[in-house]
């Protein structure tokens, strides 16, 4: 379970096959572990020891891919950081990761520079790019040329791969410690049931920060197939992209694909070379699925769900499941079933396992489980019980195993595929000098299927002004997480005989008539 194993075999197997395309950039396999190899050799002469952090702020490219796998080889553990995030969230999650390098594009360079001298235990800066290197920062590409390879560190299993940051249930980011198991364990399970070869290509779109995408990275990867790569989404330059380079196998969150498909250049033509589309970190709506599957007929589709805690899989809705009509097109609507090697049990508040078709929360097991979180020992006893990741999903499991998701038990927003924690989000609105108590829950939203909603009770005396909360809340966190709308009420809120808000009582009226309590 060797991380790097899988990059030392395609490059012993298949040499000569394309690994990575990035606009006029094209490397074989073998350029590619030779790169890799140098850049592990530069970050052990930098004093990369084992299990040190490494990070890095970039958008999409092959340099990303490059950057993961010498961070192995060099015997240190990733830590990605999330391009939608302020300022002032990467420096936390800087401080608390103790990264000691980092690396960095030139869209994010302007950034990491105005706030370099916060970033306590930060020594070295890394710039991706072949344009002008600015000060203070060395250059990607001349490490790449003036080191020869080091030995591989060998990491393997229990070893710390990496630390993916999620919201947090406090108010700040945690870092979910991942595995070298977890990762091998997930890239396996992922290629084998989502149909990755090694002629597979495979269109890193959804960004490469996100578990989602990391779990198709790995998957062709082990694979030996080739990696694509855009920047970042856009609907136009991604159909262009797939349509150039033949790719076969695309991620795109529901809200992306939505995007594609409504957009006035759309051709379903530039998407003749797909064979697979993978979707998840969001629920799919039904409405927009049966549109995909009609346009796209000979695409197989395939559903994952899962957390950053599992790395990421659950459960895969397979492309035999996507039925639209007859008896099992209800399993359209499910999150599938448990992945090969993943256990899933529907719990009680007691931890006990209930009946198929009643609702409790979703307990899985797997190699993919996560060590814990990063210092946060309270938290990880929370959530890893016994061995298993208490997912905070409220669900339901059929007699044929499939799981129907119909609540949330974490105070968590899905929005767009990304995770929004409703305690960071009132941690930001707190502060406003005219709110009194904020409660923060999820509502109905047909683009990102979930949006950030606020509920202000106000001080005594004065009328704020919604837009004056929401720019306050964009100096603190990113914009995704920052409420899209805002209700102002007089009434206390409803409280628990614990004294905890009711948030199922304040998000009822905007979900009645639904199906379900989440998107």
């Amino acid at each position: 379970m060797q991380l790097t194993q899988m990059l030392h075999s395609a490059a012993d197997t298949r040499p000569n096959h394309l690994a990575t395309v990035d606009g006029d950039r094209r490397k074989s396999w073998a350029e590619l572990r030779k790169r890799v190899g140098r850049l592990a050799g530069a970050l052990q002469t930098l004093g990369v020891k084992a299990g040190d952090r490494v990070a890095i702020l970039a958008l999409n490219s092959d340099r990303y891919t490059e950057y993961m796998f010498a961070v192995w080889w060099a015997g240190g553990a990733v830590v990605p950081m999330n391009t939608r995030w302020s300022a002032a969230e990467n420096v936390y999650s800087l401080n608390d990761s103790q990264a000691t390098i980092l690396f960095v594009d030139r869209h994010f360079a302007p950034m990491v520079s105005s706030f370099r001298d916060q970033a306590e235990t930060v020594s070295t800066i890394i710039h991706l790019e072949e344009e002008e290197v600015p000060e203070g920062m060395l250059s990607y590409e001349q490490l790449v040329t003036d080191h020869a390879p080091c030995t591989d560190a060998g990491r393997s299993g229990e070893d710390l791969a990496g630390l993916f940051y999620t919201g947090g249930t406090t108010g700040f980011p945690k870092g979910v410690m991942v595995p070298q198991r977890a990762l091998w364990y997930n890239n396996i399970a992922l290629a084998g049931m989502a149909g990755f070869t090694s002629d597979s290509i495979y269109q890193h779109t959804a960004p490469m920060f996100h578990m989602a995408d990391l779990a198709c990275s790995g998957a062709v990867m082990m694979a030996g197939g080739t990696h694509v790569y855009v920047p970042s989404f856009e609907p136009v330059s991604t159909l262009n992209a797939i349509e150039d380079n033949q790719v076969t196998h695309v991620l795109l969150v529901p809200t992306m694909l939505g995007m594609v498909l409504q957009h006035p250049e759309f051709d379903v033509a530039k998407l003749r070379s797909m064979t697979h589309y993978l979707y998840g970190a969001s629920p799919m709506p039904e409405g927009l699925l049966r549109q995909a599957m009609a346009l796209l007929p000979d695409v197989k589709f395939a559903q994952a769900y899962g957390q950053t805690e599992m790395a990421p899989l659950v459960s895969i809705l397979n492309p035999a499941d996507h039925v639209l009509e007859g008896e099992k097109a209800k399993q359209i609507r499910s999150a599938g079933r448990p992945a090969w090697g993943c256990d899933v049990k529907i719990i009680d508040e007691e931890g006990q396992p209930v009946p198929r078709g009643t609702v409790g929360e979703i307990a899985a097991r797997s190699p993919g489980n996560m060590l814990g979180y990063w210092q946060q020992e309270e938290q990880t006893a929370a959530t890893l019980v016994n061995g298993w990741v208490h997912t905070g999903d409220g669900a339901y499991q059929d007699e044929d195993g499939f799981l129907y998701i119909v609540d949330r038990m974490k105070d968590m927003i899905v929005s767009g595929g990304e995770n929004v924690f409703s305690a960071e989000v009132e941690s930001a609105i707190s502060t406003h000098p005219d709110v009194a108590a904020v409660a923060v829950v999820g509502i109905p939203s047909e683009k990102w299927g979930e949006s950030v909603h606020a509920i202000v009770i106000p001080k005594d005396g004065v009328t704020p002004d919604e837009q004056s909360i929401i720019d306050h809340c964009k100096d603190q966190i990113a914009g995704y997480k920052c409420p899209g709308s805002i209700d102002f009420r007089t009434d206390p809120f409803p409280l628990s005989g614990a004294g905890k808000v009711l948030k199922r009582e304040l998000r009822a009226p905007y979900w009645e008539g639904q199906e379900r309590s989440v998107s």
